[in-house]
């Protein structure tokens, strides 16, 4: 279980770090990449998200005891974090995007 932990925080991780390269690209003005970049990062929160599910499945069938452990708060804190980062960072490339006029790359 420790490996699917690991895997659920690393997943999380990436799409944290795509969600805030798609910020920089919106400082650039490059919106087409900030898009594509969210884009990245909600895949990876969708392989994150099925972690999850997976963790859950397994307790719910008796099959593995998830353990509420210090390993298991982080990767669901971390998790979470990047879901709202990820959101917020693409309401602000609409917010930025509308305010200049479009996309000029």
């Amino acid at each position: 279980m420790e490996k699917e932990i690991m895997e659920l925080i690393s997943a999380a991780g990436d799409s944290r770090a795509k969600a805030f390269e798609a910020l920089k690209q919106v400082r650039l003005k490059n919106y087409e990449e900030a898009k594509k970049l969210i884009e990245e990062s909600r895949a990876s929160d969708l392989g994150a998200h099925n972690i999850q599910t997976q963790l859950i499945q397994q307790e719910l069938n008796g099959e593995n005891k998830v353990e509420m452990n210090l390993l298991m708060v982080h990767a669901q804190d971390h998790y979470m974090t990047s879901q709202l980062v990820r959101d917020l960072i693409e309401e602000l490339i609409k917010v930025f995007e509308e305010r200049d006029g479009g996309n000029d790359e």
